[in-house]
């Protein structure tokens, strides 16, 4: 593995990047290189935190899955029960797994969009409740880039009374030391890894008005704030922020039977529930044949990490991701500063995610 991350250094691909593992709760892995600022003058090291936009999903998913392990939530149930705004424009029969699994018709907006609204928690959730769905609910996948985080936090919300961010920090961050933050606070920022953007745009196939709403708009993603704003607020589908031991000790419990630090933090069932294949085909925004868990990417479709087909995850615009395999009990987590135009399977990823199954 040290071979492959210093070889994804000599191709030039990487700014600083970190690779972890994780199997039965013990760090096997915990590598990094590089610098994190775009002059190269500071160096990438073990207290690097690094955004991994995307990845942030996986972490959504499993702090609505520790809600349905308590029994204050049900996968099943219409998101409205617990949010009945959300029942406008003929959205009431929309469940909680379909919401989760991009199923909701709602990738973005198609109308002209203020994008300082994302920084508006409530006027984007009013905004979405008020949406009528871009395709019939229940019949396709399309990914939700950002709106998911919304989603998904709003229903956490409802039931919990607390942010995603904030249960996040309380729950799990704080009392099992892992340095992820969904809303960073502003004593923080000064650790974070300047990002180096994407060579190229990154390619999704045919265009279609989903993928417009997603993806290709002004309005598509947050803007107008400024950086300190973004790392601020709290996105839970866009802007975690975290080390790559951290990711992966946390999907290393969701590896491990749901124990993390000899506490169970989801119990087995809720794991099988949570990547249990909700809806696979075509996606509608991504140019992928996708396989959707309760917002989780499940492997089998594409194998981004690995072989096995039980494993899940996420991955994050620019090439960071986190997986759990349950088969094997091994986690992991890449996160860098050097973005490239991969949407999934990043090709540095799979290197040293492939140099990590070969050393089982």
């Amino acid at each position: 593995m040290k071979a492959a991350f210093a070889d994804n250094f000599a191709r030039g691909e990487e700014l600083g990047a970190r690779f972890a593992l994780v199997r039965k709760g013990e760090l096997l892995v915990d590598l990094w290189a590089g610098h994190a600022d775009r002059a190269r003058t500071v160096p990438f090291d073990e207290r690097t935190l690094t955004p991994v936009f995307s990845t942030t999903k996986a972490v959504a998913a499993l702090l609505i899955a520790r809600l349905v392990d308590q029994g204050r939530l049900d996968y099943a149930q219409p998101v409205a029960e617990v949010w009945p705004e959300f029942a406008q424009a003929g959205k009431g029969g929309i469940t909680v797994e379909q919401a989760l699994s991009h199923q909701a018709g709602l990738s973005g907006f198609p109308d002209e969009t203020d994008p300082a609204l994302w920084f508006d928690w409530d006027a984007t959730c009013a905004k979405l409740a008020g949406m009528p769905p871009m395709w019939p609910p229940g019949t396709a996948s399309g990914y939700h880039p950002v709106s998911y985080g919304y989603l998904a936090g709003e229903i956490f919300r409802r039931v919990d009374g607390r942010t995603m961010g904030t249960a996040l920090r309380e729950d799990l961050a704080g009392p099992f030391g892992l340095d992820l933050w969904i809303g960073l606070p502003d004593a923080e920022h000064a650790r974070c890894a300047d990002l180096q953007r994407p060579p190229a745009f990154p390619d999704f196939g045919e265009i279609n008005e989903p993928t417009k709403a997603a993806f290709l708009q002004p309005w598509s993603s947050p803007a107008g704030r400024g950086q300190a704003e973004w790392r601020r607020v709290e996105i839970p589908s866009a802007n975690g922020h975290a080390t790559a031991p951290a990711l992966a000790r946390l999907m290393g419990a969701l590896a491990n039977g749901g124990w993390l630090d000899g506490e169970m933090i989801l119990s087995p069932a809720l794991i099988a529930e949570m990547a249990r294949e909700r809806i696979a085909g075509q996606d509608l925004v991504l140019p992928f044949v996708m396989s959707w868990g309760a917002g989780v990417m499940r492997n089998e479709a594409l194998h981004p990490w690995g072989p096995g087909d039980a494993t899940f995850g996420h991955s994050g615009w620019g090439g960071s991701c986190a997986f759990a395999d349950p088969e094997s009990g091994l986690a992991g987590a890449y996160v860098m500063n050097k973005q490239s135009a991969h949407l999934l399977g990043d090709p540095r990823a799979r290197r040293l995610i492939e140099a990590a199954y070969a050393a089982l």
